[in-house]
């Protein structure tokens, strides 16, 4: 794999994002998805510096959870901020990161992605319900480093 660009195909790309969309339909939770070639430090550190730079700890619940991956380095990290750390199982996202491990191992980057996202939105529609009027804090795209 030669570069981010090439993890994801474009109609791959639309799918991905279009799970955020359905995942989010149900929470006020919000799903993000970054990915760069490379990571030269801890990936969840490095995945917390990202979380703050893209001002996801600033959900009004505290409900948001981004999945990053550093493709060129084979690293990944799932962060989710303080309102849904406090009520997911010990192991939850460790579970959703070995998912995307035996996904990722076979080749299927979008079904991993898009299986990761509804195992997200899942457990946020359980603690961080929607609303009536259930805003869109942040955006479904995917965003590159």
């Amino acid at each position: 794999m030669s570069a981010i660009t090439d993890l994801l195909t474009e109609p791959d790309k639309e799918r991905v994002e279009a799970a955020i969309g359905e995942a989010e339909l149900h929470t006020i939770g919000e799903i993000r998805i970054h990915l760069e070639n490379w990571c030269w430090s801890d990936p969840y550190k490095h995945a917390v510096d990202i979380f703050r730079r893209m001002e996801m700890d600033r959900t009004a619940e505290r409900s948001g959870v981004l999945i990053y991956i550093a493709v060129k380095s084979h690293k990944l990290a799932i962060v989710g901020d303080e309102g849904i750390n406090g009520v997911v199982p010990e192991h939850f996202w460790a579970s959703v990161v070995h998912e995307l491990q035996v996904h990722f191992g076979k080749q299927q980057y979008a079904d991993g992605l898009i299986a990761a996202v509804a195992a997200c939105g899942q457990i946020l529609a359980q603690h961080f319900p929607k609303t009536p009027d259930n805003p869109n804090e942040l955006s479904n795209e995917i965003s590159f480093g």
